[in-house]
């Protein structure tokens, strides 16, 4: 009984994890309605007036982008601001060929009167965060645009975004992510919606009751005095951004976050690129929890409110290794539960959990209507896409468990940038690019280890007991089936 007392205790304590960080999340959704009826104010500068526009620097930080550099420049060309206030910085950490043809593509930018330069390093010390700080140093701007390599924000961006630093208190004036191929496969479908829950429900539901929030990393600015203040990019993380955010905000300093303006970019196609990101974001989410977590209990400077959603925010990729636990213990508790008849009790108690799906199902349709429509059939394409993406994230949960662990224990590795593709129709093709990775993790053995497993829970259902089978499972076990298996073929399918 002891064997069974501690599965019983661990599965418990995940559970209960999972169902506070839901009642986070149902908190953000309350905040992000009332943010909605508030009307938009605070001082902005003049554009009208020539000596209130302020100097930018543009920072674009890549590394052997192939097959995207060419639409990165071009578009950044076309940003509408004065030339003469503005300043691009290519920095290029690059190591094959793009080098000479970026180098190339921005002379021929320069002879157009822009004021953009191509900074190179001989070594990848820090990687993003130690070209971003070695380009601070040169920054003409007194505030610092950044964009990944995939993103192609409009003309007016610089002008949407500026004017809000008007306000001296504002650190970062962060976007919301546009997708341009949303809809290329199954796999972009539900990066998609986790990220536009993300953008709206999470960023607008935090901002808006002044909890802690993150530069995501790209399609937002700086203040260079704010990054500066905090401590300037540090690279001991596999998320420089939000580090940095965490620090800036501890110093006070406020980030500003515009729903309503859209900066497009790229999605991963493939799954291997989509690991690869996935990976850096969660495990790099699990090292500032252990950077964070001292700072933000002790400071005096925010509220018990605000010290909790920091906390369950840093904590967000540790939700993988709870689904994970739940999943991998859910199987012997059924047995469990069918062989102790006195445990039914508790195991009734348990399943008022299921009320943590429910409140994730509320979150996100609120989130997707107001996006997509709110008729019955839009009603119904949300109930299977929510399914699938949920599907999807626990089978994601071993490899993102394993980046969590990783995290948390300070095991180090190299920031493994995220293959960009340039695609955005069915017609484009990701194959032969030669950035993917060729060899096949030991994970994916693993993952499809973990589909005949839960295969093996669906079957399980039929047999336990004296009744006819216990069936309360069944539908959790055929999505955790669904999630490894497409984890998995995908996993083995994907190679270039």
């Amino acid at each position: 009984m002891i064997l069974e007392t501690i599965t019983i205790i661990i599965y418990s304590i995940a559970l209960v994890l999972i169902f506070m960080y839901a009642l986070a999340q149902l908190n953000l959704l309350f905040n992000y309605l009332a943010a909605k009826k508030k009307e938009e104010n605070g001082p902005k500068f003049n554009f009208n007036n020539s000596e209130e526009i302020p100097f930018v620097t543009i920072q674009l930080p890549v590394f052997n982008e192939l097959y995207v550099m060419d639409r990165l420049l071009d578009n950044i060309a076309l940003m509408d601001y004065p030339k003469d206030k503005l300043e691009i910085q290519v920095l290029d950490d690059s190591t094959d060929e793009t080098v000479a043809t970026t180098k190339a593509h921005v002379d021929q930018l320069k002879t157009k009167g822009l004021d953009i330069t191509h900074i190179t390093r001989t070594n990848r010390q820090g990687f993003k965060a130690g070209a971003l700080k070695e380009g601070l140093e040169i920054a003409k701007g007194e505030y610092i645009a950044i964009f990944d390599a995939d993103f192609l924000p409009k003309p007016n961006w610089l002008k949407k975004t500026i004017p809000f630093f008007k306000n001296p208190e504002i650190g970062v004036v962060q976007t919301r992510w546009g997708h341009i191929n949303r809809d290329y496969s199954t796999l972009t479908k539900i990066q998609a919606f986790a990220l536009d829950a993300h953008f709206t429900l999470e960023q607008v539901g935090r901002s808006s009751k002044g909890h802690f929030i993150n530069f995501n990393g790209t399609a937002g600015v700086w203040r260079k005095d704010c990054i500066l203040d905090a401590g300037n990019w540090e690279g001991d993380t596999l998320t420089e951004d939000l580090d940095l955010s965490y620090r800036a905000q501890l110093k006070n300093w406020k980030f500003k976050y515009l729903e309503d303006v859209e900066t497009p970019a790229e999605l991963p196609v493939v799954i291997s690129a989509a690991r690869s990101q996935q990976f850096r974001w969660n495990k790099g989410g699990a090292e500032n929890f252990q950077k964070m977590f001292g700072r933000v209990v002790t400071s005096k400077n925010i509220s018990a409110k605000t010290k909790l959603h920091g906390l369950l925010h840093l904590l967000n990729s540790t939700m993988f290794l709870n689904v994970l636990i739940v999943g991998i213990l859910s199987i012997p508790m059924l047995y469990i539960k069918n062989e102790y008849a006195h445990l039914r009790p508790y195991f009734y108690v348990m399943s008022f959990f299921v009320v943590s799906t429910i409140i994730f199902f509320v979150c996100y349709w609120v989130m997707y209507k107001q996006s997509h429509g709110n008729t019955f059939k839009d009603f119904l394409k949300y109930i299977a896409l929510f399914f699938t993406f949920f599907s999807i994230a626990m089978g994601f949960s071993l490899h993102n468990s394993i980046a969590v662990l990783e995290g948390h224990v300070g095991k180090r590795s190299e920031f493994v940038r995220t293959p960009k593709f340039n695609i955005s129709t069915l017609k484009d093709s990701w194959k032969g690019n030669k950035y993917l990775r060729k060899n096949i993790s030991i994970n994916v053995i693993f993952e499809g280890a973990l589909m005949l497993y839960f295969a093996f829970g669906m079957y399980s259902a039929f047999v336990v007991g004296d009744k006819g089978g216990d069936f309360g499972l069944f539908p959790f076990h055929l999505m955790l089936t669904i999630g490894f298996g497409f984890v998995f073929f995908k996993s083995l399918t994907s190679k270039a």
